[in-house]
């Protein structure tokens, strides 16, 4: 540990003297001063790590060297000590930006936790991060190794994700490419489970061996809620959001929320036309398409135009399938670009008093494409911190936060938050065959003659199995695995590069299938 520089001001400081040999003995080396105007020289002289501050001097007072002190150097750490307990004197200092409070008589040991807590407290906590992390490493592993189900996967997953973020804050214990190492190693098992399980799963929804799939949430989360007539129901669909994102973002709204998660499984493929439409539907790809053919648009390229043109039409259908009356009729907003949330923000109180609002939120997975085709969004961006990073920064600023805030106010609200998918970042290609008519996802395909590796994809022959539309005789699925790709034999390396390290959906992972439900209720 390096030695760290403390500047001790008191004009008492003799009186003091055992408490400064007592911090030497620990390895901190203490400057001393008597007075306001010598402390001003010191830190005009010197670098000091912290400032060890008393209130009541004669000459300059405490809180006067205190703003003299930070217009030197405002990055200085000071704790303030003092006599006094009065309330308004601990706001006035806290108000001048000190890093702790201390009241006299102050022992060595008191004195010694502070100058810990500021100086060390990284250091100590990533000794401590770095010994739990060990730990829980083997339990993961061991976890892994133990045929785990659906809600083991879940934990396993909770604690990566919980590791990913710790390590956020210590990037230079050196973990961190052991943590992605056994990433990568749990969505290799986590790929195989759910190929083993997942047709199963689909034929058994809601059976105690199945977890809470896409075709679930409205009926298990929002509609309950909806037969309470005198509730205004706020049910948001953050496209694209990743459990991490989540966390990020969750921390923001403690202060205005009492917030209740829980988590369920994505359909395959783990992408937009599909996974967004079971959701608001109730229903998977094929029944939509047998029962309600008008809403189900067949296209080569699936995206929000072509495939996602009646999420409000089939959220009404579930609705009436199940029998509810709304008081009023559905509100249903999809939010694409900046000036729609915005206005969608400054007019929520004229949805105050509707029975169901249904939002979609399209910004994060905007992000996602966003950084797979700007090199800037890339640099700021180069990794999965700095993308939870963005992450955290969008929502800081954005209309979804103040909407959030503003219909905490509300009476009688409650708002749903879940997402269709997540996200993965592609690191690995597989070469894939097929002919021109093959859908161009980069996770997933359908069409004709495809063929790849299995140890990359899961083969779908049958769609039907899989409760996907047929689209033909000939027709076949593949669904990517792990972190992998699909890539054309054409111009192979080019592509390989070019997709390489970005986020992609639609796919079998962690990341994309395993997501989050949450329930906030105004405090």
């Amino acid at each position: 540990m390096p030695n760290k520089k403390i500047l001790w001001i008191d004009d008492e400081i003799e009186l003091l003297r055992s408490h400064i040999i007592f911090l030497s003995e620990k390895g901190y080396i203490v400057d001393t001063v008597t007075n306001g105007e010598d402390a001003i020289n010191a830190v005009q002289e010197s670098d000091f790590d912290l400032i060890l501050l008393d209130e009541m001097m004669a000459g300059m007072g405490g809180l006067e060297t205190l703003a003299k002190l930070k217009e030197i150097n405002q990055s200085i750490p000071v704790v303030m000590i003092t006599k006094s307990e009065e309330e308004s004197l601990m706001d006035e200092a806290i108000g001048g930006k000190i890093a702790d409070y201390l009241t006299k008589p102050v022992n060595p040991s008191q004195i010694l936790l502070v100058c810990k807590k500021i100086l060390e407290a990284k250091r100590i906590t990533g000794q401590y991060a770095a010994k739990d992390y060990l730990q829980d490493f083997n339990q993961i592993s061991q976890s892994m190794l133990s045929n785990p189900g659906f809600g083991d996967w879940i934990d396993i997953y909770l604690k990566i994700v919980n590791w990913d973020l710790e390590l956020d804050l210590h990037p230079d214990l050196g973990l961190r490419d052991t943590l992605n190492d056994q990433k990568k190693e749990a969505n290799k098992e986590f790929s195989k489970f759910v190929e083993k399980n997942y047709k199963h799963w689909i034929n058994n929804v809601g059976a105690p061996d199945t977890p809470t799939l896409s075709t679930e949430i409205v009926q298990k989360y929002v509609l309950d809620y909806l037969r309470d007539d005198n509730s205004s129901i706020f049910f948001f669909v953050l496209d694209c959001l990743r459990l991490d994102q989540w966390i990020i973002m969750e921390k923001h709204l403690n202060d205005f929320f009492r917030i209740n998660k829980d988590y369920y499984y994505s359909i395959l493929p783990t992408a937009t036309p599909y996974a967004r439409n079971a959701l608001f539907s109730g229903l998977f790809p094929v029944e939509i398409e047998k029962y309600y053919p008008e809403l189900w648009t067949t296209g080569k390229e699936e995206d929000e135009r072509s495939m996602n043109k009646y999420e409000k039409e089939l959220l009404q259908q579930l609705i009436e399938r199940r029998r509810i009356k709304l008081r009023n009729e559905i509100k249903y907003i999809k939010i694409i670009d900046p000036d729609v949330g915005r206005n969608f923000e400054q007019n929520i109180h004229s949805f105050q008093n509707n029975h169901l609002t249904a939002v979609v939120v399209n910004f994060l997975d905007m992000i996602a494409h966003g950084r797979s085709d700007s090199d800037l969004l890339k640099e700021i961006a180069p990794d999965e911190a700095a993308y939870r990073s963005l992450t955290n920064s969008w929502f800081m600023h954005s209309s979804l936060f103040s909407t959030l805030k503003s219909i905490a106010k509300f009476r009688n609200a409650k708002i749903i938050i879940t997402t269709d998918h997540g996200s993965i970042r592609a690191l690995r290609g597989a070469k894939v065959l097929g002919d021109r008519e093959a859908s161009t996802n980069l996770r997933f395909k359908y069409g004709r003659n495809l063929k790849v590796d299995e140890k990359n994809a899961v083969y779908i022959k049958n769609p039907l199995e899989y409760k996907l539309p047929k689209r033909g005789v000939t027709i076949s699925y593949i669904i990517s695995k792990e972190d992998y790709y699909f890539v054309y034999p054409t111009d192979y390396h080019k592509y390989l590069t070019y997709y390489k390290d970005t986020f992609q959906h639609g796919g079998i992972s962690m990341e994309e299938m395993i997501l989050p439900v949450i329930i906030l209720e105004p405090k």
